[in-house]
């Protein structure tokens, strides 16, 4: 019988984790270090990804008319929520991995693209607030096709092609990669 690994990734959007380190989303790629959680003993997984996106706005008044607003929007990664078990580990599964990570920060750039588009209104939190709702459930529904689709990286050759769309997709939102 083929072995199966299974591969889990939390996802924590528009939450933060204050008492909790947190990596932002950069080109420089994770590594087995970064994952400084305890394996859960009971879980099938062989590693367990916590990302998200985190999101604040500020709004400007004068009386009481909004003016103007600025936004906050980054992909985070939570190395304390996240773990693997380093007999099982492998540069394929960190790979996978690595996407989840990837995806997580290509809703960030959508969301700030999204956010850019606003018009300062006197519904503009209300706006954001529906865009933030509409992003979270996009990035879980495709963190959740993208396993389903790789079988959690064991189906190499759908990994690949995953792999090959963030990419491009990520280049396309490059504008907005936050500084």
């Amino acid at each position: 019988m083929k072995n199966l690994l299974i591969i889990l990734t939390l996802f924590f959007l528009g939450s933060t984790f204050n008492e909790d380190e947190s990596v932002t989303w950069s080109e420089a790629k994770l590594t087995w270090v970064d994952f400084k959680g305890a394996p859960d003993s009971e879980s099938d997984a062989v590693a367990l990804t916590a990302s998200g996106i985190t999101f604040g706005y500020s709004v400007k008044t004068s009386g009481e008319r909004i003016v103007d607003f600025s936004t906050t929007v980054e992909a985070h990664f939570y190395p304390n929520k996240s773990w693997y078990l380093k007999d099982k580990a492998n540069a394929h599964i960190l790979a996978h991995e690595q996407l989840h990570f990837d995806i997580t920060e290509l809703y960030a750039r959508q969301f700030r693209a999204q956010i850019k588009k606003l018009k300062v209104n006197q519904n503009v939190k209300e706006q954001m607030n529906r865009l933030h709702a509409t992003i979270n459930e996009a990035v879980n529904d495709t963190q959740r096709r993208y396993d389903e689709e790789t079988d959690h990286s064991m189906n190499r050759e759908m990994q690949k092609e995953w792999r090959i769309t963030i990419q491009k997709e990520l280049s396309k939102f490059e504008d907005y990669k936050s500084l």
